[in-house]
């Protein structure tokens, strides 16, 4: 199995609060973070800056518990779009986005999911959990996605500070469930303090909270973070990122003897 990973840890802190940030999931056994810069069009007019380099906000990485490796600390983009005309930033080649090592987008209506979900060059496409959704999930646009090799991504402290939060989350991850079947989800923090964090098993118990099957919750913390990783690889060099799994081999695969008449047969 991959290492676990958290993609959704908020870049707005300061940083003596990201370090407690990074110094807790290294303790909880998440061997890589991404740091997560949101740019909202509807509050006001932003740019897209460049990304800040990890090693110029820590001098020294934590070490992940049980190994002897250093917790690796990604970038990421997250754009909350509520208009069409915002959708054309991610189709501009601008030079600021392809620094991140992860682009997501927050769509607010039923039709810039679609977009999102079809056409948008992106890693992941997040749900909102704060609200009850104002449309229903459809199976093309899911589908389509999924064949794409975009994520969809589920926060979990909301759940943590509010109950209802808590039943917006779980409703509108059921609802989603129903419709992608279990596949291609990623289950994220966006913890703002270290008491808001949770060990990768604890937050694949939540993910059966939310439909998913025990391969699928571990799987929402763990491969499908690494699926979405390489897929921003991909994006970045516009080429192409292989990697290898091990498949076990099945019982039913493996050879059975001939039958006596037979043998003789094929060395006839």
């Amino acid at each position: 199995m991959a290492g676990f990973a958290d993609l959704s840890l908020p870049q707005g802190l300061d940083k003596k609060s990201l370090q407690s940030l990074l110094e807790a999931a290294a303790h909880l056994g998440y061997s890589a973070v991404a740091l997560n810069h949101v740019v909202d069009f509807k509050e006001k007019k932003q740019e897209i800056v460049k990304p800040v380099s990890p090693s110029e906000l820590f001098p020294s990485l934590p070490i992940v518990q049980g190994t002897s490796k250093r917790i690796k600390v990604l970038t990421r983009l997250t754009l909350v779009v509520s208009d069409p005309s915002h959708c054309n930033l991610l189709r501009s080649t601008s030079a600021n986005i392809r620094l991140y090592d992860i682009i997501a987008v927050f769509p607010k209506t039923e039709k810039l999911f679609h977009i999102a979900c079809t056409t948008l060059d992106v890693d992941l496409v997040c749900i909102n959990v704060t609200e009850k959704l104002p449309f229903y999930f459809r199976r093309p646009p899911v589908n389509m996605a999924i064949d794409r090799g975009i994520y969809f991504e589920l926060l979990y402290s909301p759940a943590i500070k509010d109950s209802t939060m808590r039943r917006y989350t779980i409703s509108n991850a059921i609802s989603l469930m129903q419709i992608c079947k279990g596949k291609n989800i990623v289950i994220s923090s966006a913890a703002e303090r270290p008491l808001e964090l949770r060990g990768p098993y604890d937050v694949a118990n939540l993910g059966l909270l939310f439909g998913l099957s025990e391969s699928e919750a571990k799987a929402a913390v763990s491969t499908n973070c690494r699926a979405t990783i390489l897929h921003g690889e991909t994006r970045k060099s516009a080429c192409g990122v292989v990697y290898t799994v091990k498949k076990p081999r099945k019982v039913e695969e493996e050879e059975t003897p001939l039958p006596a008449c037979k043998k003789a047969k094929t060395q006839a």
